[in-house]
């Protein structure tokens, strides 16, 4: 693929988006080699998966503006449709996701960056939606998952104004969640993925699972989905593995069953 590379070791898959001469921008082949990777890995068995972008400068600059530019209406639509279904895949992708940011995550790089579960930034990391600068508004998802991840207040705010919010403040508001001011931001990744891929993979699939189905519903509903996932879990190997090795004193050997 020429847009997207892919890399596994140890049940961690590393995706790094790869137009680095265009800041790694979302056109039309990245998003669909995005969605045919992930697509293909969903049933593959990793513990974790990591998403960057290739070089320093840029996690994704945003949508190809240079292929949106001639739109019809019609067209946009389309885009918007497909960008929105690649970025379903990975909010819904069943291991945890991890994005590793640094330099510009705009726009639609800043809406992948918010389909992960979880963001680290790096010192140069740079987030947001700037698209009222150019007569539009988010078109991946953004005006759903930034007020989720910030509030509708400040969602509102920094949508309108289009202005960045640089890593310390993204931090601070919670469009990420750890600064990486030591170390490359990748690699911080890659550990903290590696530190969930020592846990039981059905727990972490369940904790995942069972966050997204209830996020915004009645806490009674939030409860029974706990409730029933927890009793899940004790019909699997991993729990008497996990259990028995805490008693023996000894490290757990997990096999994902």
């Amino acid at each position: 693929m020429d847009t997207i590379e892919f890399a596994h070791e140890d049940g961690i898959g590393v995706i790094t988006l790869s137009r680095e001469k265009a800041l790694n921008a979302l056109n039309s082949t990245l998003l669909n080699e995005l969605a045919h990777v992930l697509s293909e890995l969903m049933n593959s068995g990793l513990r974790a998966l990591v998403i960057t972008g290739a070089g320093d400068r840029a996690f994704a600059a945003g949508a190809d503006i240079s292929e949106m530019a001639s739109f019809s209406a019609e067209e946009a639509e389309a885009f918007s449709s497909g960008g929105q279904a690649v970025l379903e895949l990975l909010e819904t992708f069943p291991a945890p996701t991890i994005a590793a940011v640094k330099g510009f995550a705009l726009g639609g790089g800043c809406e992948v960056a918010m389909a992960c579960d979880m963001v680290l930034a790096g010192p140069t990391a740079v987030f947001g939606q700037p698209e009222v600068k150019l007569g539009v508004i988010p078109g991946f998802g953004g005006t759903q998952r930034l007020v989720r991840r910030v509030g509708r207040q400040r969602a509102i705010e920094l949508m309108m104004t289009g202005r960045n919010v640089k890593a310390e403040e993204a931090v601070a508001l919670g469009i990420a969640m750890d600064l990486i001011q030591d170390g490359d931001v990748v690699d911080a990744a890659k550990d903290l993925a590696k530190r969930i891929a020592r846990n039981g993979p059905s727990a972490v699939r369940w904790v995942k699972r069972v966050v997204q189905e209830t996020e915004g519903r009645d806490a009674e509903s939030g409860m029974a989905a706990e409730r029933a996932h927890f009793a899940l879990c004790f019909a699997t190997a991993d729990q008497k593995e996990g259990m028995s090795a805490f008693l023996e004193k000894r490290k757990p050997e997990f096999v994902g069953a």
